[in-house]
């Protein structure tokens, strides 16, 4: 996802035009405008020009009123969450991810781990390993590194999203949903996650002195 995607988004989008904010000023304070339009056009220069400690403000338009902006923030987070701020990282980044949408999961991994062997301290690079173990059905060592990535940003809905589905997809119904209202707390509007989280309340169960099992996953090492 590029900021191209939120400029279309943006340009085809209903609403008044404004001019692009010219700074970091002027963007912050576009981002609670009374108007949508404005407050989307906020989220796009934080997309093209945000750093991690921006994350809050991002995080805060998840829950705007408009579902377009909403819809934009979210991409804007992962698209901040996808800059390492070392350039060579991010082209591997890059690599790796075209690696994975070509089905090269083998080699997705290789470059990942030498991410994550680089610059360990990025979240990032731990979710996408995660991610490829997760398409290769190895569920261990995907939940292995979704703990990393939370352990470093604990705030990534995502992250919590796939180990609600690995969770869901092992018969632990208990621990999917404590990691589908960990998503569902930083990112209240996931389509159809209110409905899995009630489905898997359904299945009955008790809640684990450690919901997530990333203790566990520690201690197994």
């Amino acid at each position: 996802i590029g900021l191209w995607v939120l400029t279309l988004t943006l340009t085809c989008g209903a609403g008044a035009a404004f001019p692009a904010p010219g700074s970091r000023a002027s963007a912050q304070a576009g981002l609670s405008h009374g108007d949508p339009a404005r407050r989307a056009e906020s989220v796009a220069w934080f997309a093209e020009h945000g750093r991690m400690s921006d994350q809050p403000r991002l995080l805060a338009r998840l829950r705007d009123d408009d579902p377009e902006v909403r819809g934009l923030a979210e991409q804007a987070l992962w698209m901040l969450w996808m800059r390492s701020g070392d350039a060579k990282i991010d082209r591997l980044m890059e690599a790796g991810v075209a690696q994975m949408q070509a089905g090269q999961h083998a080699e997705a991994v290789a470059t990942f781990s030498e991410i994550i062997r680089r610059r360990p301290a990025f979240a990032e690079g731990w979710n996408k390993r995660a991610t490829v173990h997760w398409l290769m059905g190895n569920f261990k060592a995907s939940i292995a590194d979704i703990c990393e990535t939370v352990k470093r940003e604990p705030r990534h809905f995502g992250a919590y999203s796939g180990l609600g589905m690995i969770r869901a997809e092992m018969n632990e119904p208990a621990r999917a949903v404590a990691a589908f209202e960990l998503a569902r707390k930083y990112n209240p509007h996931i389509v159809g996650l209110d409905a899995e989280i009630a489905r898997l309340k359904a299945l009955g169960g008790d809640v684990p002195a450690d919901p997530l099992g990333c203790e566990q996953q520690t201690a197994s090492r």
